[in-house]
């Protein structure tokens, strides 16, 4: 096991960030870690990182203790905090060198960690001369320099623009090939490209934890998109079966929501039959991370 927490508890003063937080992350996982602003994610990762202590509970990484083992916490988790914190009157390499000193690792994982992480172009530079998207490569190439087991990403794409998106999903996701990944972010696009799982903590206690591909599914939400060929009254819509919401989107086009495992576009068309319309287009609308994550932490 990679990462077990058991009821791990947090507070700071009455508020309490984290309610008795449970979970078990197996080797090779990359699993997405999500929450509204002030849900506990960030307080998580500090306490599996030993920046911060618990309350109450414990929790394992690699087998080591968070609380009583530190060290060899420290040495098997690469971190990438929300705040990225360089030194920006480093060279790329200088401070390479300077944190592997520090792990006792030969230089030669230096250059190992800069082509790992599409560095080399930029590699001859201050960090305070580099881009965003570059210093977010600065501190990957940082949490991988002593060859972690498990990769702790808190935000590592906040700020990027969509191309240093890309690039920064392919090198977590390279890295994630041998790896444990746990990684917290707000951007829902990068859960789906990244992760096999998804745990969503809200108010300081987990409120989903599966598969990414069973969260999305398990919901018996289904949104579909209709154009009639003529206008609809809202009551005769309201009538049909298992329907929760109804939406005008555009002119004769309505968004329906039903709550049923039955497909309902059978339903739809018998519908405008009955009532002398055409269907111009019906299509089921997937669900997706987004919508999901709305419902359960609304």
């Amino acid at each position: 096991m990679s990462i077990e927490v058991n009821s791990i508890s947090k507070s700071y003063g009455e508020q309490k960030a984290l309610n008795e937080i449970s979970f078990k992350i197996e080797k090779g996982e990359i699993v997405g870690f999500l929450g509204p602003n002030g849900a506990g994610k960030s307080t998580l990762m500090k306490i599996l990182t030993t920046y911060l202590l618990a309350d109450s509970g414990s929790a394992l990484v690699n087998g080591h203790d968070v609380m009583t083992n530190e060290k060899e916490v420290q040495r098997s988790i690469g971190y990438l905090p929300e705040h990225n914190p360089l030194y920006l009157d480093l060279y790329v390499r200088e401070y390479l060198a300077f944190n592997a000193d520090v792990y006792n690792m030969p230089k030669a994982r230096i250059e190992e960690v800069i082509q790992l992480t599409g560095l080399t172009p930029e590699s001859h530079k201050k960090i305070g001369q580099l881009s965003k998207g570059y210093r977010q490569r600065v501190g990957l190439a940082n949490a991988l320099l002593h060859d972690p087991e498990v990769l702790i990403l808190d935000e590592p794409t906040t700020g990027l623009d969509p191309n240093q998106l890309m690039e920064i999903r392919n090198v977590i996701k390279n890295a994630g090939k041998n790896k444990t990944v746990f990684l917290s972010t707000h951007i829902m696009q990068e859960v789906e490209a990244i992760c096999d799982r998804v745990i969503i903590i809200d108010k300081g206690q987990i409120v989903a934890d599966n598969k990414l591909d069973h969260l999305v599914t398990a919901n018996k939400e289904q949104v579909i998109e209709v154009e009639f060929d003529y206008k609809v009254e809202e009551q005769l819509l309201a009538k049909l079966e298992n329907i929760s919401s109804y939406v005008n989107t555009h002119d004769m086009t309505w968004e329906l929501t039903f709550v049923t495992d039955k497909d309902m576009r059978p339903t739809i068309f018998d519908f405008a039959n009955e009532n002398g319309l055409k269907t111009l287009q019906l299509n089921q609308k997937n669900k997706n991370l987004e919508a999901v994550f709305r419902e359960i932490t609304k």
